[in-house]
């Protein structure tokens, strides 16, 4: 077991395609960790073992690997890096004390690794980020640091810089001399050792005054450094080669702070915060930042980070503020797929508890002394979206089953039962991501199903008053049936709660009192199935305000019946309308792309509400548009774009439909009624 000053755990965050497996894998050759360097290539790295990873040649869920060097002890999460499956990426940030971001040299900065940069910073953690593929033969590394500079800030310098051949690199902390194409490397050893300095008032002090600066002064205060985001270190490698990756090594054990130096966890408890000491003495508190099933077995693993104390086979586990503890088994270390049992985590370590199924991603875990949450990232809200229905008869259980596991594994993942169009609907951040859930569930777990696109949530409302009428009668040769009711509807508040008022205006006791329920459980039932279009209705005010009864046939039956078509009759005469939803969307998109944006919004019906500048050439472009006109939006921001565009929703409010679209929807709700009645 290291000693907690020899811990390093860092997260490695993103763009698809940097070579972040690749990298791993090549710290883990380096490091002795094993006899030979994987490629995604061959399908066999350490971090890509799930068999859809190496089918797709892409990270899908986030890998742990540990290292040995030197004395110190690396705990390495390596992150998927696609935008649809963000989410393990996230969920990784905050078991480690630093963000290593990684940026292809050919592709340049592209739409996560921004994301993940901003992600770890929102976290608080120091960032390394590495330049990879260097070798490239399209790469401008030049033009790429000032790109990163103007993106992330004058804070980012090169700590180390290629060499003339490309074969190597040179160190720019304990060099200042030597020829790179990229830059002076006095230039930028100048540059590091001022941003470094700025960290410390005394050796600023003493550097000003024209004192000399030794580079074990500067090693002494690299870590605070970074901490503070006076230095933000920029390196080169190529990982194919394993070209850099000592060096990079090395500047992770130098300026990547241990989990004492990096300071206690925030516990959030309402609105305070409570500091949970670095003390692996102290009483037991982690944070579960990855869920994952065994392909084999389903056997659930979930990794924690742990904060303060240490969690062994004895351990009396409370999950949040569970009053029932939980005995955790064996702990286990993970070599990507390997596990291996270990006597105890300890606190600045990352471990694994299997079969311990109710444990979710961001669960604080404890002994009982605990209380409140620690701070997770913000998650994007997944809005692409499918309807699902059984292949086959009979495999509800199975389906609900596979998806619960799945939902474990990635909090970008949703699932859902629709109460308003009664499908299950499954949610994800693109059509890529559902596809690779979909395949999860019919490779892993042996169940399939078809999908569809889900119905829009379309409501139903009035625009003008209307008086209603309807007498029930029924006469079947012994006790008859009968009620008539009079009922007028106007427009309410919009989006009221309750979406139905209603006042009872009977005088004279034309309609006794005991059957007011009865009439408003029939008004209810077309509130819930509204006579436009079948959708639930709401901003409605009622009045019922006369009608006659029997002393004899008068049921509530009779009056549940008469309330229903008194309010069908009067909505009719009310100018019905269908409301359709209306989201808010965020779109970020290549400065260069705005004018196409916002013309394809416009065309999709939407309203532009404002654009903002972003660094790094970009732009946020704000806009409510309908749901229905961006449900496929996905890939067409990423034709148009280049996948470098990226958007968020989420619903706003509901507004009149165009009679156009409105007269569609009708018409396919109406022949879907016709095909239901003919079955």
């Amino acid at each position: 077991m290291a000693k907690i000053q020899d811990i390093r755990n860092i997260v490695f965050v993103g763009h698809g395609g940097a070579g972040k497996t690749t990298l791993v894998e090549a710290i883990l050759n380096k490091t002795d960790m094993t006899n030979r360097l994987g490629t995604v290539e061959e399908k066999n790295t350490v971090s890509d073992f799930d068999e859809e990873e190496k089918e797709r040649g892409n990270s899908i869920q986030s890998a742990i690997t540990f290292a040995e060097h030197e004395g110190v002890h690396y705990n390495i999460i390596d992150t998927p890096g696609y935008p649809e499956f963000i989410g393990p990426a996230l969920q990784s940030i905050p078991a480690a004390e630093a963000a290593v971001v990684v940026v292809s040299a050919a592709a340049g900065i592209e739409v996560n690794t921004r994301k993940l940069f901003r992600a770890a910073e929102n976290m608080g953690k120091p960032r390394i980020i590495v330049i990879n593929k260097m070798d490239s033969d399209t790469a401008d590394l030049s033009e790429l640091v000032g790109a990163i500079q103007e993106t992330f800030g004058t804070q980012c310098k090169c700590a180390n810089l290629p060499n003339a051949g490309g074969d190597g690199v040179i160190d720019c902390i304990s060099n200042d001399s030597g020829d790179s194409p990229v830059m002076s490397v006095a230039d930028a050893n100048t540059e590091f050792f001022e941003s470094v300095i700025e960290a410390d008032d005394e050796l600023m002090e003493a550097y000003l005054g024209g004192e000399t600066v030794s580079p074990e002064k500067i090693a002494e205060v690299m870590v605070k450094a970074t901490m503070e985001g006076t230095i933000i270190p920029i390196v080169f490698t190529n990982a194919k080669d394993v070209v850099g990756v000592d060096e990079l090594i090395n500047l992770i054990k130098t300026c990547v702070p241990s989990p004492d130096n990096a300071g206690p966890a925030k516990l959030i408890e309402g609105e305070e915060e409570k500091d949970v000491a670095v003390d692996p003495s102290g009483p037991f508190a982690g944070q579960v930042f990855r869920v994952a099933f065994d392909p084999r077995s389903n056997m659930k693993y979930a990794s924690v980070r742990v904060f303060s104390g240490k969690i062994d086979s004895n351990t009396q586990l409370y999950i949040n503020d569970n009053k029932k503890p939980v005995r955790p088994g064996h702990p286990l270390v993970m070599q990507g797929a390997e596990t291996h049992e270990t006597e105890a985590i300890s606190a600045g370590e990352i471990g694994t508890l299997p079969k311990i199924d109710e444990l979710k991603v961001g669960d604080l875990v404890h002994e009982g002394d605990f209380a409140g949450t620690f701070k997770m990232p913000k998650f994007p809200k997944p809005m692409f979206s499918l309807a699902l229905e059984p292949a086959s008869r009979g495999d509800e259980a199975k389906i609900s089953a596979a998806l619960d596991k799945l939902t474990d594994e990635d909090v970008c993942f949703t699932v859902g039962m629709d109460p308003q169009t009664k499908e299950r609907v499954i949610s994800g951040l693109g059509d890529l991501h559902l596809r690779v859930m979909l395949s999860k569930m019919e490779n892993r777990y042996k169940v399939g199903v078809n999908t569809k696109q889900p119905k829009i949530p379309y409501k139903e409302t009035i625009t003008a008053k209307g008086d209603g009428h309807y007498r029930h009668k029924k006469q079947t040769g012994g006790a008859g049936q009968f009620g008539e009711v009079y009922l007028r509807v106007e427009p309410g508040v919009r989006d009221q709660d309750p979406p139905m008022e209603y006042s009872w205006d009977i005088f004279g006791g034309s309609i006794p009192g005991q059957f007011e329920p009865a009439i408003v459980k029939g008004v209810n039932e077309v509130m819930e199935n509204g006579p436009v279009a079948g959708f639930p209705m709401q901003d409605i005010k009622v009045s019922i305000y006369d009608g006659k009864h029997h002393p004899v046939d008068s049921k509530e039956v009779a009056f549940k019946a008469a309330g229903k078509g008194a309010f069908i009759d009067a909505v009719k005469k009310a100018r019905p309308v269908l409301l359709e939803p209306i989201v808010d969307m965020e779109v970020t998109v290549p400065s260069e792309n705005m004018g196409d944006i916002t013309g394809d919004l416009s065309s999709r019906r939407g309203r532009v509400q404002g654009q903002e500048v972003i660094p790094g050439g970009m732009m946020i472009i704000r806009a409510q548009v309908p749901l229905s006109e961006v449900t496929q939006y996905n890939s067409q921001l990423k034709s148009v774009t280049g996948g470098q565009g990226s958007y968020s929703m989420e619903l706003s409010h509901y507004e009149p439909t165009p009679p156009n679209v409105q007269q569609q929807v009708i018409a396919q709700y109406q022949a879907e009624q016709e095909e239901e009645e003919s079955k």
